[in-house]
């Protein structure tokens, strides 16, 4: 199993982000995101399994990470997500992370993500990464 992630420490693999057992998901904005947020806590998450970002927040770190990603980060999914979420956060999006390292997690993940309309929800493995909507 994998280490929790906390606020402000984002797991890499190679310079690019790769939160293994987390998921990422993205909202319209910070009060949908928040409205998700509280129904994983109501759903059994614990306030350390639900990670809360803005676009602000959340957008230098990518930024950082693109530039710095190894060229062979580029042969996998990696760089296409920090990609797809740079776009998300320029739009104003809202972000949670979610610790989510078993099927259980991810189902519960997946069906808030569904239910608020998720503009992108993808859950890490250690092998590959899912998308869940």
């Amino acid at each position: 199993m994998s280490k929790r992630m906390t606020k402000g420490e984002f797991q890499e693999s190679l310079g690019a982000l790769d939160p293994v057992d987390h998921a990422i998901l993205a909202f319209e904005n910070d009060s949908v995101a928040g409205d998700a947020a509280k129904a994983l806590r109501d759903g059994g998450f614990g306030e350390a399994d639900v990670l809360s970002y803005t676009s602000s927040e959340l957008f230098p770190n990518l930024n950082e990470m693109m530039r710095t990603a190894s060229g062979a980060a580029g042969f996998g999914y990696q760089v296409t997500l920090m990609r797809r979420y740079m776009t998300l956060a320029s739009e104003g999006c809202g972000w949670l992370v979610v610790y989510a390292p078993g099927d259980a997690e991810r189902d519960k993940v997946q069906a808030v993500a569904r239910k608020f309309n998720a503009r992108s929800a993808v859950r890490y493995g250690r092998l590959a990464s899912e998308d869940l909507i």
